[in-house]
């Protein structure tokens, strides 16, 4: 058995592969930063295959699927990713389009690739990793909320195709709130809601999927809001959203 994860080196990656090679899984763990999982790898217990890669370039997602395609992987988990907080007009251009890149299109691109293969094979696991953010609009971190939500959608689709091929193929959604991960300090944000650990998370992300839970949110207060949220209109709960951004910017 073996499995991929992205975005390794830290975080519910990291807690991922720990999990999983717990269990016996061989690893193929993919990041930008090559000492963290050099880290990781001699922490383990099986054998390890770490591959130092920024994907946010498309070309390196394709090398990277070149490079494992023959490794009879079972597992894909698309992990990697990043958050950006402020105004719109104030953002960085190039940091969003890297965003856009890495949350987006190598979520999509190594999703198509290894579907491909596991849907000939009859046999196979993708969790893609998305956000609860992906339930609603978030001014104040706009293209990061706009990201996930095009992982959800994508996942849910892809969940019906493989459905009503009749292929024995898990496409699955993680959905988490605030996690205690790298992320808050990448985008530049404190959350007000108490954070989930990454371990909490990761293991419930794995033993969900390995049931079969097309999409997985952790945490009951985050499945509440998201349960109630459909009974509000999107434009009251993008108000809401703004003034918790606020708070988040103002906590930093």
């Amino acid at each position: 058995m073996k499995a991929l994860i992205t975005g390794a080196s830290s975080g519910i990656g990291l807690e991922m592969a720990r999990i999983l090679g717990a269990k016996g899984y061989d690893l193929i763990l993919v990041a930008r930063r090559k000492e963290q999982l050099e880290e990781l790898k001699e922490s383990l217990n099986v054998d390890v295959q770490i591959i130092p890669l920024d994907l946010c370039s498309t070309f390196n997602c394709m090398k990277l699927y070149n490079k494992v395609k023959k490794s009879k992987i079972d597992i894909v988990i698309n992990n990697a990713g990043f958050g950006l907080f402020g105004e719109f007009t104030n953002t960085k251009l190039e940091r969003e389009l890297d965003m856009i890149d890495l949350n987006i299109k190598a979520v999509h691109t190594l999703t198509k690739l290894f579907l491909k293969d596991f849907m000939n094979e009859n046999k196979g696991y993708i969790l893609n990793v998305a956000s609860s953010a992906a339930y609603f609009s978030g001014p104040l971190m706009a293209t990061y909320y706009a990201t996930k939500a095009y992982v959800l959608h994508l996942t849910e689709a892809l969940q019906e195709e493989v459905k009503q091929s009749g292929k024995n193929v898990y496409v699955g959604c993680l959905c988490p709130g605030p996690v205690d991960t790298e992320f808050n300090k990448v985008a530049g944000v404190k959350f007000a809601l108490k954070s989930l650990s990454k371990e909490y998370v990761a293991e419930y992300a794995i033993n969900k999927m390995l049931k079969g839970k097309k999409i997985i949110i952790p945490g009951f207060k985050i499945k509440l809001i998201i349960f109630f949220s459909k009974f509000v209109p999107r434009r009251f709960t993008t108000h809401i959203n703004y003034y918790n951004q606020q708070q988040k910017g103002k906590n930093d």
